[in-house]
């Protein structure tokens, strides 16, 4: 009998924040402005799902932050000029990824859970490249950055803050690949 605990990968993770914390954030950052949210509506809705995706991904309220920033702040060609991105295109299969994935955003509504899971699933029928070969591609075109799972939850956020009035406009899926990939053709 071992003595160790386990380290079950499927155990859920705590959430320490709220959709309290995430508005806090957004309104220091002038994202939003103050004043109470209504209950049952599309930004309170959309606060308490930002804290269900993102919460559990951030250590403390300043990595909350910075999750959420990528929902607001979105500039291909800046993400491009990193090397850390530069690396990641430079794999083999990136473009091959990226040119896919375009084709599926342009091609459908918007990205959601399940949806997001459909285009997975067609860029991997599509492309011989999975793990981070497809992953991180996807993750960089859509969020600015090359990461981890973490990433995956700030697009499915994407779509639905932008039919919401923050005062700061957010950059949808399609806009963001379009962006993305005149700048990586600049």
């Amino acid at each position: 009998m071992s003595l160790v605990p386990s380290t079950d990968a499927a155990m859920p993770v705590a959430n320490p924040f709220s959709a309290a914390d995430v508005e806090k954030i957004l309104v220091d950052r002038a994202w939003l402005t103050g004043g109470g949210i209504e209950k049952d509506t599309p930004l309170s809705g959309w606060l308490e799902r930002a804290a269900e995706l993102l919460g559990p991904h951030a250590a403390d309220a300043t990595a909350l932050g910075e999750l959420l920033t990528l929902i607001f702040h979105y500039d291909a060609a800046s993400s491009l000029a990193q090397v850390a991105n530069q690396d990641v295109l430079s794999r083999s299969g990136a473009r091959d990824v990226i040119r896919e994935l375009a084709n599926c955003l342009l091609d459908g509504g918007d990205v959601d859970s399940d949806r997001f899971k459909a285009i997975i699933e067609q860029v991997k029928a599509s492309v011989p490249y999975r793990s981070r070969a497809m992953f991180h591609p996807i993750r960089l075109a859509l969020t600015g950055r090359a990461g981890e799972g973490e990433l995956d939850r700030v697009i499915l956020l994407l779509d639905s803050a932008v039919k919401i009035s923050f005062a700061s406009p957010v950059k949808g899926t399609r806009q963001r690949i379009l962006e993305f990939c005149a700048a990586l053709d600049a």
